[in-house]
């Protein structure tokens, strides 16, 4: 079986496609709520720069959440292997650029930076346990069948006796 450009699907691409797809849907509204919660409590509590602030912090927050999704896109039909090595160098960048754009924004005076941080971390948070909770809800299979059809035998990695 073959796709449009006459190569064979990847099956553990679809497999990733499947749960990005899932886990924005589970952690966008989620996500959302919190935002507006957060605002509203940094606006009562500090008035128009917590508003500011928290509102920054969740924009800050969704953007990264959302970049993981799409280099989650971005990589699945990439060899699982390898797919780790990127998401691990994924996420350092995306550390260091968090830590860029927060120590832009600590002397910005329109916004209060304990609004903007604690509604960053609680969006980070709250987006982090829904897709964890969309990832568990999501019925994919454990193991992916080689896209030529034919079985691999498991490999034994115990250590050789007598050697």
């Amino acid at each position: 079986m073959t796709d449009r450009t006459g190569t064979a699907p990847n099956p553990h691409a679809a497999q990733v496609l499947k749960l990005a797809d899932a886990m924005l849907r589970g952690a966008l509204w989620p996500g959302l709520g919190t935002v507006v919660i957060g605002a509203v409590v940094a606006t009562v509590w500090v008035g128009v720069p917590g508003l500011l602030g928290a509102l920054v912090g969740g924009a800050v927050a969704f953007a990264s959440s959302l970049a993981s999704l799409w280099m989650m896109r971005r990589t699945s039909g990439m060899d699982p292997m390898a797919l780790l090595a990127v998401a691990l160098g994924g996420y350092i960048v995306k550390f260091l650029v968090l830590l860029g754009v927060m120590m832009l924004l600590g002397g910005v005076e329109a916004l209060h930076p304990f609004a903007l941080a604690l509604t960053m971390l609680a969006v980070i948070l709250v987006w982090a346990t829904a897709e964890a909770i969309a990832f568990k809800r999501t019925k994919i299979p454990t193991i992916i069948p080689d896209s030529s059809g034919q079985a691999t035998a498991p490999v034994d990695n115990s250590p050789a006796e007598g050697r």
